[in-house]
């Protein structure tokens, strides 16, 4: 248990018996009448956003995440499988958990696999990642209808766009947050 004025971002929230993540909070003390904490909580399994406001010093139950630097092993067909790389105990993490980070996940790449209670709750990928492009349209210098980018096939099967001086083989360096493209890495 924690109180209204021990909340920080990130901080998960079992509210209901649902856990929610606090994106971001304020502490507001109106002139008149008494201080109150405004937030704004994603719900961990669902991403589902809402607002919501607490008297100040109400108590709210904390959830215990358990998050862990885990590498990534290979997809069975069902589940994706991590390792714990201190411990080498493997975990089983479901497509709809993994969600859209599947399209810049990499065998032996590392993420950190947020548990509680045993359950997965979510997969945090790094800001970037470095992968190389499987195919490309050459671009064409007078082509400027879609704004001089051109989609480009990742090495894990996820389309992005690129701009146009971008040939297939090359390495970039990609976002995981947005899909976007923020660079070629160098050899």
């Amino acid at each position: 248990m924690a109180t209204t004025n021990d909340l920080k971002n990130g901080m998960v929230l079992n509210i209901d018996g649902q856990l929610w993540s606090i994106v971001e909070f304020q502490h507001v003390k109106p002139g008149k009448g008494p201080a109150f904490v405004r937030t704004k909580m994603k719900n961990v399994e669902s991403g589902k956003v809402v607002d919501k406001t607490f008297n100040a010093g109400t108590k709210v139950e904390t959830a215990t995440v358990d998050k862990r630097t885990m590498q990534y092993l290979y997809n069975d067909g069902t589940s994706y499988v991590f390792m714990d790389t201190t411990t080498f105990e493997q975990t089983e993490v479901s497509p709809e958990v993994m969600g859209d980070t599947t399209g810049f996940l990499l065998e032996n790449q590392e993420a950190v696999v947020a548990t509680n209670e045993g359950r997965v709750l979510f997969v945090e990928l790094p800001a970037s990642v470095e992968l190389v492009v499987q195919h490309t349209d050459p671009g064409l210098q007078g082509d400027r209808s879609s704004g001089g980018t051109k989609p480009a096939t990742l090495e894990t099967g996820k389309e992005i766009q690129v701009p146009l001086f971008i040939v297939t083989g090359e390495k970039i360096k990609v976002d995981t947050r947005d899909a976007s493209y923020l660079g070629r890495v160098k050899a």
